[in-house]
């Protein structure tokens, strides 16, 4: 069968239940838990330090747990070693043997199951033809571009049929430019093979693109899984609001009239939605997006007066920073010429834009 048939067939769900993992006294996981289903393609987002990567190398076997379980189609694989779970791995750096033609590589990963001859060579056709590579088993891999050695790397995993691939950054050690084109690519074809698949990335736009749902990692935890709408408009913790997209901090104190509202240093009421209970007068600090912030003439009413400091060119729309009287800087996105750095200005909440979030204020 091809290998989009068969990764179809035996891509299961995957669920972590509960897993711990200490490196001496220090915990990288705590008590995580995560449900994949077949065929989802999910991304493991998180800083550096966050633990996604342990958590990856828990799923593949290459880290035992301390505690949990790592479940595949309800098959316990907690304890089996990385070869007889059937997982396809890619590793960030590829792992690709320079001496090897890309068949060579391909098959590497086949003789551990014991399949050679004319197998193996249909097989390595078959996984080279599913990255859109038919024809480069003689090429040397340093022969190969960035790219091209990536859809190497992915054959190799893709060859043993696997159930579940994963994917360690798999585009970090590419230009900015080849990045992007390989993102593209690599979803397409992640797509079209129809294969459950996990990968780890620090990169905000590489998870937005690639996945069908992102789970956000902070210290060893799962602060939230969704899709990426839900992360940006309905983040379930203060860290998520401030690390999926861009927001700004402003100091206020929270007033429960009208359904919630952000009385500003100045006086100035912006509409609010709490993210928990929060009482009259108690200092909040407000999260707020770009795109919920535009220009105003000074003096209107619920305006804050400042002067542009920076303006990130974006063509049409540009990414505007003021520094405002009395408060911190804010970011807003707004047509190029709405403003020139230097200049002194007002900006007001808009009507149209998502309403800020108010989180109880972090003690300093």
């Amino acid at each position: 069968m091809p290998i989009s048939q068969v990764s179809v067939i035996d891509s299961q769900f995957l669920s972590l239940d509960r897993l711990e993992k200490r490196f001496g006294t220090l915990r990288v996981t705590a008590s995580f838990s995560l449900d994949v289903a077949e065929g989802e393609i999910l991304a493991l987002l998180g800083p550096s330090g966050s633990g996604k990567t342990t958590i990856l190398r828990l799923i593949a076997g290459f880290e035992t747990p301390d505690s949990g379980r790592v479940v595949i189609a309800g098959e316990d694989v907690t304890r089996l070693p990385p070869e007889r779970r059937r997982f396809g791995m890619v590793f960030q750096h590829y792992a690709l043997f320079p001496h090897m033609t890309a068949g060579e590589n391909v098959a590497f990963g086949l003789e551990a199951q014991g399949v050679r001859g004319k197998e193996a060579t249909a097989r390595v056709a078959e996984a080279l033809a599913a990255v859109e590579l038919s024809g480069f088993e003689p090429r040397r891999v340093t022969e190969l571009s960035g790219g091209q050695q990536q859809r190497v790397a992915l054959a190799r995993a893709l060859a043993p049929r696997p159930r579940v691939l994963l994917l360690d950054e798999p585009l970090s050690n590419l230009d900015p430019t080849l990045r992007e084109r390989t993102r593209r690519e690599l979803a397409k074809l992640i797509r079209k093979i129809g294969i459950t698949t996990l990968f780890v990335t620090h990169e905000q736009e590489e998870a937005f693109d690639l996945a069908d749902r992102v789970a956000v990692i902070h210290g060893g935890r799962l602060e939230q899984v969704g899709k990426p709408a839900d992360l940006y408009e309905r983040p379930a913790s203060r860290f998520v609001a401030s690390f999926i997209g861009r927001s700004s901090v402003l100091p206020a104190m929270w007033e429960p009239a009208s359904g919630g509202l952000a009385v500003l240093p100045g006086g100035q009421r912006w509409d609010a939605v709490a993210t928990e209970a929060l009482s009259k007068g108690d200092r909040i600090d407000l999260l707020v997006r770009p795109e919920a912030l535009r220009f105003a003439q000074i003096g209107v009413a619920g305006a804050v007066t400042g002067i542009v400091s920076a303006c990130r060119y974006g063509g049409r729309t540009s990414l505007f920073t003021v520094a405002l009287d009395r408060l911190a800087e804010v970011e807003l996105v707004a047509e190029s010429d709405a403003a020139l750095v230097g200049e002194r200005l007002a900006v007001l909440l808009s009507e149209e834009g998502p309403k800020p979030r108010a989180y109880r204020a972090e003690k300093k």
